[in-house]
Formats: structure tokens, C-alpha cells, sequence
């Protein structure tokens, strides 16, 4: 089978690397094509930078693997949409996202570029993986990624196991792996780990208005059972994600 690995992390992160690493050793083909910069935080945005209505692709070697790679400037759901609609000669079996260097959890996963890529998949009718770290934004450097990977052949089998088209997103904890506890099935808490919170500032003697973002822990608890309590307690966590569907019964 070949799996597309792809990230929002973009082309040069280290779990990139190491996903690309786990899908070797779980034996399957692998391709790999990430946005050429960070595209953290785009969902499922199929924007890409066009000239003359062309997206530049740049062929890439990573460190330690040989295996096609590709920089595209273009969003990571951009990416997989190409990959099913004329890119590549071959179809992907599987699109494998990640490792994305923090969790994706809560509702707000809508908004992670890593969880858009998978979503994607499904409207090719091919299943998709999403895989995160609990590292922090700034946490790269301490990231145990080779956690993930000892959990990815179990996630991956519950992946087989389901209908053609399924999504799940997996979250791990920044640990090693002799640290971790069992992986348990998480809903999604109704806060991620963290909250965008946005100061207005008015234009003021000609200068434009602004919008200023900050990070933000919640302030409230997050619910027993939810992705953020059970990761924070040292559990992976596995949730089944379901892609846009139109819900009967308005009329």
C-alpha cells in the first residue's frame, strides 16, 4: 500500500520525518509531499502560490530516508487533493498526517492544517490518519517522537479496521514511551488546550486598526474523558472524526 505523509509542520520538520520513518517500518510505500513554510493553523484551506496559474513543486532529500519528497507551496490539504486529481501517477491507499508538533484536540481541531489534510483524504474516498504531539510550539527540541511511533502500529489497525473513508486523529504525550499509559478512546473536549484569545486595537492618526493574538491556557477544566484530560493524565488518545455532512430532517 502507499501512504501519502504529509504535515502543516511543513517539509523540514522532524516529525515529518519520523511519521515517514513509522510508515516505512509498518510496511507500507511511501511518498512524501509538506508545504514548503509552516502552515500551521489552516484547516482544510486548498490555497496554494500560483504563477501563470502554476504551483511550484521542489524535489527534496530527507535525512535518513530514501524515499520521493516533495516541497509544494501550497496548504497541506491542497496537497492531497493534487495527489488524487492528477499529480501522481499512483493513488495513495492512505494519507498519514503529522507529526505535529503539538496536540490537536477540542473542537478546535477544525483549524489544524494537519487534521484538514486527513479530512481531505475522505472526499476521495481513502481512510486518514492524524497524529500529534503534545511537545508545545516551542517543545521541538525535547520531542519524543519516538513515542508516536511505538503507538502507531495499534492506531494504525484500528484504522484498517474501519469503513473505507475513516478519519481518526491520534494524540500523544511529550513522554517516553516506557512513560506513557494505554491508549484510550477520547472525545473531544469542548476547549483545546489552548484558546486564541484577540485585543482590538483602534487605528488611530492614519494608522490601520489591529487585531493581536495571544496563547492562552483555558479557564475551565477540561470534561473527565475528554482528549485534554485523558493526555494530560499520560494517555494517548484516539477519536474517529467524521468530515462535513449534511444533516436530514430540516424540512
Amino acid at each position: 500500500m502507499l501512504a501519502l505523509v504529509t504535515n502543516d509542520d511543513g517539509i523540514d520538520s522532524p516529525g515529518l520525518a519520523a511519521l515517514a520513518r513509522g510508515a516505512l517500518t509498518a510496511g507500507f510505500e511511501v511518498i512524501v509531499a509538506a508545504p514548503h513554510v509552516d502552515s500551521t493553523g489552516v484547516g482544510a484551506s486548498v490555497f496554494a502560490v500560483a504563477e501563470d496559474r502554476r504551483i511550484r513543486v521542489h524535489e527534496r532529500r530527507l535525512p535518513g530516508l530514501d524515499v520521493p519528497a516533495f516541497s509544494v507551496e501550497g496548504h497541506p490539504a491542497f496537497i492531497v487533493h493534487s495527489a488524487f486529481e492528477g499529480w501522481l501517477d499512483r493513488l495513495p491507499d492512505v494519507v498519514l498526517s503529522g507529526i505535529n508538533i503539538g496536540a490537536n484536540v477540542g473542537g478546535s481541531v477544525i483549524h489544524s492544517g494537519t487534521v484538514g489534510a486527513a479530512l481531505t483524504a475522505t472526499v476521495h474516498g481513502r481512510s486518514a490518519l492524524a497524529t500529534s504531539l503534545d511537545c508545545g510550539l516551542a517543545g521541538v527540541a525535547d520531542a519524543h517522537w519516538q513515542t508516536v511511533l511505538e503507538v502507531l502500529p495499534q492506531t494504525l489497525d484500528l484504522l484498517a479496521s474501519r469503513p473505507r473513508g475513516a478519519v481518526l486523529s491520534l494524540n500523544v504525550p511529550n513522554l517516553p514511551a516506557a512513560e506513557i499509559g494505554p491508549l484510550r478512546e477520547a472525545a473531544l473536549a469542548t476547549v483545546g488546550a489552548v484558546q486564541v484569545r484577540i485585543a482590538h486595537t483602534s487605528g488611530v492618526e492614519g494608522a490601520p486598526a489591529t487585531l493581536q493574538a495571544t496563547i492562552e491556557s483555558p479557564d475551565e477544566p477540561s470534561e473527565p474523558g475528554s482528549d485534554v484530560a485523558l493526555l494530560a493524565a499520560g494517555h494517548p488518545t484516539i477519536t474517529e472524526l467524521r468530515s462535513v455532512t449534511a444533516v436530514p430532517g430540516l424540512l
